[in-house]
């Protein structure tokens, strides 16, 4: 029996599997092929409607596509890869609990994708929060709500002021379109919110380069700019993050303030597991070194037996015209590079011939908050309206599977009707304090303090003595 084992259940991942049970129902059927995937996440994450989760415009669950639900003839294995050993064709499995794990494999798929790039500026790894998971999109659009409750009923000080501020670093997709979906979502709250005002409102969105959105041209990005300070935000262009510690945000250009919310959006790198615990060929970033057809290795030095796409593999890009042009790491090619090399490998197992994997760019698209977003296609540039439409229109159709489309559609429908749903549920991050705050004190704690046995119990529960 060939086992094929996949590192990794995102876009590639999650996309390949899918392919693969189709392209190989027969042998799955038969037995003579088994599929496993190897994640610690039993869903797949669809990033680009993480900033619509952030501003509260698609609910958490349905940015998030269940693996158990649609791979229903993959093997799935809820732990991470901690090395992939080639030379013995196995991989090591650290599982949620339980012992190490060595799986066994005929093939492997490296689709392990990228991490949060960050970088060693103090008071980040304390105060900051990335934008790269459901959970994460989450607890910052519950963060705003919960400091919009908090400085209601605070006087204008130093306090209020600190909760009403936001920074975004980064100024790439994740970081322009998170950044303006949640300072649309505090224009929103003005309206819920009369004892704050719009003036209060401080967003800063802080870019290292000259420039936000590079895969944009210079016009189209300008305009962005433009449109996020139409809004009162402040975009600090050539501008570093030199500090965060404790709370407080220092730049590069002397300027410095606190800040309530701090997100990290500066870029991606490549996973540990690839870039420094396999024997597979790796480039100088850590990226897995792949064939165009998405077989690892070079066409001078192949590497049998193993394939690789996603954010974590450097994917020759035919469709540039430039000598060692790469794919950008971005949804569109993941889930493509996906499905490609689900066909290539299915056509290497019945002795056919592999295709290249080449990219037709459908253009760039962003969205800024509701009503407002930008695309991008060769000369053709949409702003506005027309832009925002566009990439619903879009993101609905790409999300895998109907079940998902429909949910996200419900959703969007609902809310134009009756509006954002703005509740914060931040104390799911604590679900067990209510329990523990309402649970009686134990009896250990109490004759520690000189009490007795069973005073635990007593008090106001006990009903009263009447003489």
């Amino acid at each position: 029996m060939e086992r094929i084992v996949i590192v990794g259940g995102g876009y590639a991942g999650f996309t390949a599997a899918r392919e693969l049970e189709k392209h190989l129902r027969p042998e799955l059927r038969r037995g003579d092929v088994e599929l496993v995937l190897v994640d610690p996440r039993p869903y797949m994450t669809y990033q680009p409607f993480l900033p619509e989760v952030v501003g509260a415009s698609v609910e958490a669950r349905h940015a998030a596509v269940a693996h158990r639900t649609h791979l229903r003839r993959t093997r799935l294995v809820d732990g991470t890869v901690t090395r992939i050993d080639h030379a013995a064709h196995q991989v090591v499995v650290r599982p949620r609990s339980g012992a190490e794990q060595h799986i066994d494999y005929d093939t492997v798929v490296v689709t392990a994708g990228a991490v949060t790039r960050v970088f060693p500026v103090p008071g980040v790894s304390e105060h900051g929060i990335g934008m790269k998971h459901v959970e994460e999109a989450v607890a910052i659009r519950d963060r705003l709500l919960t400091s919009f409750d908090q400085a209601a009923v605070l006087p204008a000080g130093p306090e209020r002021r600190r909760l009403l501020t936001v920074t975004f670093v980064g100024g790439g997709f994740s970081g322009v379109e998170g950044f303006g979906e949640l300072l649309s979502l505090a224009h929103d709250l003005l309206d819920r919110y009369p004892e704050i005002h719009a003036s209060e409102l401080q967003f800063h969105l802080v870019e290292r380069s000259p420039r936000i959105l590079p895969e944009v041209t210079d016009r189209p990005g300008r305009w962005v700019v433009s449109e996020l300070e139409r809004r009162g935000a402040r975009v600090h262009l050539g501008t570093g993050l030199e500090s965060a510690t404790d709370g407080v945000v220092r730049l590069s250009t002397g300027e410095s303030y606190a800040t309530g919310l701090l997100v990290w959006t500066a870029g991606n790198a490549a996973n540990p597991v690839v870039a420094t615990h396999t024997d597979l060929p790796v480039d100088e970033r850590g990226y897995v070194v792949v064939r165009p057809d998405l077989r690892v290795g070079t066409d001078d030095v192949p590497i049998d037996d193993a394939w690789a796409a996603g954010d974590g593999a450097a994917v020759p890009d035919l469709a540039v015209p430039r000598p060692g042009a790469l794919a950008v790491p971005n949804a569109q090619h993941a889930v493509r590079q996906g499905r490609r090399l689900a066909r290539n490998l299915a056509a290497t197992l019945r002795g056919r011939r592999t295709r290249p994997y080449v990219h037709g760019s459908l253009g760039v698209i962003a969205t800024l908050g509701l009503g407002s977003g930008v695309f991008e296609l060769r000369r053709l540039v949409v702003r506005g309206r027309l832009a925002w439409m566009m990439h619903r229109g879009y993101h609905v159709l790409a999300i895998p599977t109907w079940e998902r489309k429909a949910r996200v559609l419900a959703v969007w429908l609902t809310a134009a009707v009756f509006g954002r749903d703005v509740v914060s549920l931040t104390s799911v991050q604590r679900p067990r304090a209510a329990f523990v705050a309402a649970a009686p004190r134990s009896t250990t704690s109490i004759l520690a303090e000189g009490g007795t046995p069973g005073q635990e119990t007593r008090g106001a529960a006990e009903p009263a003595h009447v003489a």
